[in-house]
Formats: C-alpha cells, sequence, structure tokens
C-alpha cells in the first residue's frame, strides 16, 4: 500500500495510506488507520474499466492562493498553492435555511440555522471569488437560496461584479408555486438553473426528500421555460430507490428541451453520522450509471458515448454532448478523438469547461455564440453538407448536454481527486476550498470545514 497519505480516516479524519485494488470488474479504496483500522469500499464496477478511464493533465494552480501547505492536503484547504486545478465553479451559499429536510443533503440544511450573511457580506465573497480565480462561474447555493426575500439583489450584486454566468442551485419549490417569481429572477440576471429532480414518479421523492414533489418540480420547469432560464435536471441516484429510473429522467429532459439543456446525475454519498460504514450495495459508481443510461434508453445513448472531464480529476465524472432531434432523439457530437495520451493542460480544460457552461446551461437565446469544432458522427462519417447545415441550425438551439458526478465521501475520498477539484466552496472566512472537503464529515459527524470558518474576510 502507498505510504504517504491518499485518503482519510471514516472515524478520526486523519490523513492515512490508501491505494486501489481491483478485484475482478470491481475497483476498492482499500486504507488503513493505525487506530481504527482497516476501511475497504467499492469506487468503480464494471466497464468501462477502472485502469482505462484516465484523462491525464498538466496542474494549473490558483490564480491567488490564500493559504500555505503546512499541514498537508486535506487540512490546508484555501486554496493552498499544492493545489492543482483553479477554480472554474464556485459555490456560494446565500443561505443556510431551507423548507425542506433532505435527508441525502451535503449541508445538513435546515437545522438550527444560522443567520443569513448580509449582502455586504456577499459582496466581500464575490471579490474573493475574483481575487482567487477572476470572474468564473457562480452558482449561488443554500440551504435553499429562494427561502431569501432578496435573492434577485445578490443575481445583480454578483452580475455587477462582473460575474458573466450565474446559476441557482435549488429544490424548485417555490420557482414552481410562486407565478411570476422565475421572471423575477430572470430580469435579475440569473442564467441558469440546476434543479433538484430525484425522478418522474412521487414515491422516488417521498423516499429522498419526505414528501410527494414531482407536479410542483414540473410546475417549476414550466415556469422556468417560460422566463428564459436554462435548467439542468439533477438527480441524486440511490440504489434501490432510482437506479432504475435513469432513462425516464432522461427521456423528460429531452422531451423538454431546449429549456432543459441536460441532466446531471450525482451518485449518492454518505455524510453526516453513519456509525457503520454504508455497504457497498448502497453504493453505485459512475460506470453504472453510463450501462444504465444505454440500458434504460434502450440504446438512445451508449455507454461508449461518455469521456471522462477534461477539467476535474478523470475519476470524478463523465460527460456526453448530444442534438436533440426533431424525432425526440439524440444525435451524439463527435468527441473528436480519444482521450488518453499525451497529458493536456488542466487550464485548457477549466477554461474549455467554464466556456461550454456558460454556452450550454443557458438558455438558447442568451447563450454565447456556438463554434462547431465537432460534427455529429454521421456527418463526421461522410454525410453531406447539407445535412452538416441542418444539423447547425438544430444545435444551435437543442444541444443537450448527460453527465454525472461523484462527489466523495470519508470512506471515498482520494487526496490525489481532491487535489484536482474545480468546484470550490466559498467559506463565510473567505477560503476556497474544494467541494468534497469542505462538505466531507466523519463516520461520526464531524466535520473539517463546515460549521468551523465563521468569521466574514475583509476587504
Amino acid at each position: 500500500m502507498n505510504s504517504s497519505p491518499r485518503s482519510v480516516c471514516p472515524v478520526c479524519l486523519k490523513a492515512i495510506p490508501a491505494s486501489h485494488e481491483t478485484v475482478g470488474n470491481e475497483t476498492f479504496l482499500v486504507k488503513t488507520c493505525p487506530e481504527h483500522g482497516e476501511f475497504r469500499t467499492v469506487v468503480w464496477r464494471g466497464e468501462p474499466s477502472f485502469a482505462s478511464w484516465v484523462r491525464p493533465k498538466v496542474p494549473s494552480g490558483p490564480k491567488t492562493p490564500f493559504t500555505r501547505v503546512e499541514l498537508g492536503c486535506p487540512l490546508d484547504c484555501g486554496l493552498c498553492d499544492a493545489h492543482r486545478q483553479h477554480t472554474c465553479t464556485a459555490l456560494i451559499e446565500v443561505t443556510w435555511r431551507c423548507d425542506l429536510g433532505c435527508p441525502v443533503c451535503f449541508a445538513s440544511s435546515g437545522k438550527a440555522a444560522s443567520p443569513d450573511p448580509s449582502l455586504k457580506d456577499l459582496g466581500r465573497l464575490f471579490d474573493r471569488v475574483e481575487v482567487a480565480s477572476g470572474h468564473c462561474n457562480i452558482q449561488l447555493s443554500g440551504g435553499e437560496p429562494t427561502v431569501r426575500e432578496d435573492l434577485p439583489e445578490i443575481i445583480r450584486l454578483g452580475k455587477a461584479k462582473g460575474f458573466p454566468f450565474i446559476q441557482l442551485n435549488t429544490n424548485g419549490l417555490r420557482l414552481g408555486r410562486e407565478s411570476g417569481y422565475a421572471a423575477r429572477l430572470a430580469e435579475a440576471g440569473l442564467d441558469s438553473v440546476f434543479l433538484q429532480f430525484d425522478g418522474v414518479r412521487d414515491p422516488i421523492y417521498e423516499t429522498l426528500r419526505g414528501r410527494a414533489l414531482l407536479k410542483t418540480k414540473l410546475q417549476a420547469l414550466d415556469a422556468l421555460a417560460g422566463a428564459g432560464v436554462g435548467v439542468i435536471l439533477v438527480p441524486t441516484v440511490v440504489p434501490g430507490v432510482n437506479d432504475r429510473d435513469l432513462g425516464e429522467i432522461l427521456r423528460l429532459g429531452v422531451e423538454r428541451s431546449p429549456a432543459v439543456r441536460g441532466v446531471h446525475f450525482q451518485p449518492v454519498s454518505y455524510f453526516g453520522r453513519y456509525p457503520k460504514a454504508p455497504d457497498d450495495g448502497e453504493r453505485i459508481t459512475l460506470p453504472e450509471i453510463m450501462r444504465g443510461l444505454e440500458t434504460q434508453t434502450g440504446g438512445m445513448l451508449r455507454a461508449a458515448d461518455f469521456r471522462p472531464p477534461g477539467c476535474e480529476h478523470a475519476l470524478c465524472s463523465f460527460h456526453a454532448n448530444y442534438v436533440v432531434t426533431e424525432t425526440g432523439g439524440l444525435t451524439r457530437l463527435s468527441s473528436g478523438g480519444s482521450c488518453g495520451c499525451a497529458p493536456r493542460p488542466a487550464s485548457e480544460g477549466a477554461d474549455a469547461s467554464k466556456a461550454f457552461v456558460k454556452r450550454q446551461w443557458a438558455a438558447p437565446d442568451s447563450r454565447l455564440p456556438m463554434a462547431f469544432d465537432a460534427a455529429p458522427d454521421d456527418v463526421a462519417g461522410g454525410a453531406s453538407e447539407d445535412a452538416l447545415d441542418v444539423f447547425i441550425r438544430r444545435a444551435a438551439t437543442h444541444t443537450f448536454a448527460v453527465s454525472a458526478m461523484a462527489f466523495q465521501d470519508c470512506w471515498t475520498l482520494d487526496l490525489e481527486r481532491l487535489k484536482g477539484c474545480c468546484i470550490h466552496e466559498v467559506s463565510p472566512d473567505g477560503r476556497l476550498i474544494p467541494f468534497c472537503a469542505y462538505n466531507l464529515t466523519s463516520m461520526g459527524g464531524e466535520t473539517l470545514y463546515r460549521g468551523k470558518c465563521h468569521e466574514p474576510v475583509e476587504s
């Protein structure tokens, strides 16, 4: 086993050695804490193989590191000057209040919530992001941001600070229930909504969110479409709850294109108090989602379509881009070749990722002009120029992204992945902290960062 720290102990969160072990078609993260023993957790199942899923990159550090390497990863986040990827998306939590109490919440929101940060506080955080990373993409999160009455003012503040793409992470309840609310957010400059959307059946919501929510979710989609705000459906995928519903979620997104810009699946991670480690049967891995999408859509898309990310660490996510055809099918955009081979600069992947998000996740009429450097597979294979013209006209409005991201918990945390993270939480004290480090909890619910970064930063 590696002698250098590669993960953390799920009990005490100390950095410990770890290694990957592949047995048959399953790969496990195996680690041993001198005090608390061995832990073994599945992180990859089946094809594409764990060994093949690579995309080497040349590191690109933060524009302005706020912390130094002193204690070692993951204890120096801020970002430290050893971090290997600058910020693509900065998450600013505008409230810790919530109108739901989901058992799968990253933030443990809604319980004895602290007071909301003021507009002045949020202005300082926007400024810190600009110093750390320039005008990257912003996601307003929480808690549930729509519980704040001044959310339009927060959006305007971000735009006034020069951030070109602002997305809202929301459960959609207020958007679905309050007439005109989506339009108010659009008028303030909102570009996109990351909409919690776990399935097309109410029993799924009753299990994961505590109540039947499908009708309200669909009303939110209607409202956002009417307001011209692009939507990404974001299902949390839980084995035995909605892992057999991936195809139905995708079909609904395709049917509602171009208002729905894509689907972003998130395999469940385990945060909070778990005195007993989750069983491997309670986990679903990225390749299982890839193959499930192919099977459950009857081949509308294929597992072979998906590629590793160009920005974050290869083991964190997958993606593929399509055009929704006039008959409701999907035509994959050519990948432009395989991604294995020579390392590419991490900055190149980050820049491409930020540009893609701004272009793809906003509504069609407000997107940046598209650069067509990849034809659909049939055109790339020799279809006529007329077919390419038709495709380009369709792609101007009906591109559709399918992706997934596997967030890490205390059992699956890989410090090599963490060092390549490009999604950073902006803590109340103004540090930028990789998402999986900020939300990390031990088996007993102890955190490294969340709830421990209280003092607002001074400009």
